[in-house]
């Protein structure tokens, strides 16, 4: 990110990529049953019958998840979601500052520089973390409420019957939506910090430190959720749903228009909001402070040799 780090070098590379990571599973550990209650909020409105639950709200969401399936219910596909942090967020995040070096011509990195960066690192990640993505969002949607027996059993069982079920390739369903709102994401979410971020510290408003990131990560959480939300809705329908119960992508938002209208596609607005406000404060502010602090012992250790 842009900014001088509490240390004369800066991060490596190797650094980077690995408090991406840390910091990004911390991150979803805190936040995982806000993740858990956008994604049922979500799918509402697939299953048409009486007798479906119906969720009203992020708390309320939360609190019928815990009492209707158990409090563990919020974390189920929490395995598969730090699968997902290591493989994808310490890539998109991590290797973001080397791609954006590559882009940059001149002195100082222009708008299209950082967003270019953002494409690359998004689209790379998505490629290798999305059968993590397909799974953590299918054992977060699927209830025991809704049928004799769940689909999987855990993450490592749905891995298998996916592959076994759908072949290879249905582990790496959605790809098209998820690249989408991925791309959207990972421009959105760290160009906004970084520009942000340049700003305050530019301006003297604000130190590179902890409150400047701060500020930086909740507005870049709500401009992401602004303009990810449809994509995202899309992508969860579409990965959670049965064999040819959409024909395409397009088929599945189509569908989502004709039967629920244009809200549809901005169900579960608040807790994303939510959700990636908060995964955005505590990874940027974890993946800031672990850069400093790898450097710094890094330092030490050099000194003492």
């Amino acid at each position: 990110m842009v900014g001088h780090t509490a240390s004369d070098v800066p991060p490596t590379m190797a650094v980077k990529i690995f408090s991406a990571g840390v910091a990004a599973c911390v991150a979803d550990i805190i936040t995982f049953p806000l993740d858990t209650a956008k994604v049922r909020l979500q799918i509402q409105g697939e299953c048409l019958t009486s007798s479906a639950i119906r969720y009203k709200g992020v708390l309320g969401t939360i609190i019928t998840l815990a009492k209707t399936e158990g409090p563990v219910k919020l974390y189920s596909g929490l395995p598969a979601g730090l699968q997902r942090q290591i493989s994808f967020a310490s890539l998109r995040i991590g290797l973001y500052d080397t791609v954006q070096d590559f882009f940059t011509t001149g002195k100082e990195a222009s708008l299209g520089s950082k967003i270019s960066a953002g494409l690359t690192t998004g689209g790379v990640a998505v490629f290798i973390g999305q059968p993590t993505e397909v799974v953590k969002v299918r054992l977060q949607a699927q209830s025991h409420l809704h049928g004799p027996k769940p689909r999987y059993t855990g993450t490592y069982n749905a891995y298998r019957i996916i592959a076994t079920a759908e072949g290879l390739t249905g582990l790496w369903k959605g790809t098209t939506p998820n690249l989408t709102r991925n791309v959207i994401i990972n421009c959105t979410e760290l160009v906004t910090y970084d520009l942000m971020k340049e700003a305050l510290v530019k301006s003297r408003l604000l130190a590179d430190d902890v409150p400047c990131h701060f500020v930086s990560a909740v507005i870049a959480g709500f401009c992401t959720t602004v303009l990810s939300s449809p994509v995202d809705v899309v992508k969860t329908r579409f990965v959670n749903s049965s064999p040819g119960q959409y024909t395409s992508v397009p088929n599945c938002a189509m569908m989502m228009l004709t039967r629920e209208g244009p809200s549809a596609f901005f169900k579960g607005f608040v807790p994303s909001f939510l959700r990636l406000g908060s995964w955005n404060v505590i990874m940027f502010l974890c993946f800031e402070q672990l850069k400093r602090e790898l450097m710094k012992s890094r330092q030490t250790m050099d000194c003492a040799t």
